[in-house]
């Protein structure tokens, strides 16, 4: 523990309090830590963070709210109800798994934003524990470079691998009950057809944020209902014949997909008869002819894309289901009467961009600012502020009580 000391009073100023805090909260927001930071960093184990009752089933542990766990431990099960059902330690600087091998009914495992190096431990129990139970297994913002330790896991309903250092699909075969697959914000560059292939019950694969050159590998996806390939290296739409029935939603902003890449057999031009949402902001569209066989659009994204007049649109004018439309950005936009035109060309829709129609923006009045997003670092030092400013009207509280 340290003490943070605010600064001094000025003459007219109220007296501040000092405020005991964790040391990791003076640290956050610093991600370039070093082998010698780390070194000065205190161990915590579970135990010294959180009381652990050995007759729950559950426990989860959230480091944003104070300090944080360092080490699991070798005997970590020991210490934790053999019948545990749920561990959650989200938040900490954990970099080694270890300790689960007793957890023979364990189902959901969360080490979400730590720094685990590697998947290990989870298959060092009886009978597989506890990679045999699981169903929900959730690693993501971690620095993990080998997933393959997942086959393991073969009863796995939801996987969660995004914001690692993943450079290859592995370990995937053997999963024939997944249901959900993030590996989004990797350095993924191949959709592996082998490893997706025993994926036979998939409904949704989210791999944004990747070097994706081709859709591929997606024929065993017969029930894949969300697919999410945004902000890849993408050129065109392919090879996805397997999910023409199936898919409802198809993510694929910040690509180079021109309406040639739009228009390939195989791809869009499938009918698709259950898409209800599609995603194609910050490409290279010149129209929206590629897509106006598309009948079930609820949503259409397309801002950011190339789109110099109205003339360009008018095959839209066919999405009767189209109640939703995201132009913005695009060269017609600067058209005073943007909005009218659009909801003259499309009487059904409910909304423009971010306002609704009938709202504000409807009557030429400006609506709410959108705020640009925080970065990680500058949402963890608004975090600290708040912390901070509730730790010291506390102290001022019970120096007032004492009073």
């Amino acid at each position: 523990m340290t003490q943070i000391e605010f600064e001094e009073k000025q003459p007219d100023e109220k007296p501040t309090a000092q405020v005991d805090l964790p040391l990791e909260w003076t640290q956050l927001g610093k991600t370039n830590t070093t082998e010698h930071d780390d070194k000065l960093l205190p161990i915590r184990y579970p135990e010294e963070v959180t009381d652990i009752d050995k007759d729950d089933d559950e426990l989860m542990v959230v480091g944003t709210a104070g300090m944080k766990i360092t080490n699991l431990g070798p005997d970590f099960h020991t210490r934790l109800n053999s019948n545990l059902k749920q561990l959650i330690l989200r938040s900490h600087v954990i970099r080694k798994m270890e300790g689960l091998q007793g957890l023979r009914q364990l189902e959901l495992l969360e080490l979400y934003d730590n720094q685990v190096e590697a998947l290990q431990c989870l298959d060092e129990g009886e009978g597989g524990a506890p990679g045999m139970t699981l169903r929900t297994l959730d690693m993501s913002y971690n620095v993990i470079r080998d997933m393959s330790p997942v086959q393991v896991c073969p009863n796995l309903v939801d996987l969660y691998l995004a914001n690692n250092k993943l450079k290859t699909m592995a370990g995937l075969q053997g999963l024939h009950h997944l249901r959900k697959l993030d590996l989004g914000a990797n350095r993924i560059r191949v959709m592996d057809g082998d490893e997706l292939s025993g994926l036979v019950n998939l409904e949704e694969l989210w791999l944004g944020k990747n070097k994706i050159e081709k859709i591929e590998g997606l024929e065993a996806l017969t029930k894949l209902r969300k697919l999410d390939v945004q902000s890849n290296r993408l050129t065109c739409v392919e090879h996805l014949q397997a999910q023409q029935e199936t898919l409802e939603e198809l993510y694929l902003a910040h690509n180079a997909i021109d309406n040639a890449g739009a228009s390939q057999p195989t791809g869009l031009a499938l009918t698709f008869p259950n898409l209800s949402v599609l995603d194609l902001n910050r490409n290279k569209l010149t129209s929206t002819d590629p897509l106006v066989h598309l009948k079930s659009l609820d949503e259409l994204w397309i801002s950011g894309n190339l789109i110099a007049s109205f003339d360009d649109v008018q095959s839209l004018t066919e999405l009767d289901a189209l109640s939703t439309i995201y132009l913005e950005y695009n060269e017609c936009q600067k058209d005073p009467l943007y909005r009218k035109k659009l909801q003259e060309l499309m009487p059904n829709l409910k909304q423009i961009d971010a306002d609704l129609i009938g709202g504000l923006a409807s009557h030429g009045l400006p609506s709410a600012p959108r705020l640009p997003a925080l970065t990680e670092e500058e949402r963890l030092q608004q975090l600290q502020e708040q912390i901070i400013e509730r730790a010291r009207a506390e102290t001022e509280r019970k120096g007032g009580l004492k009073k």
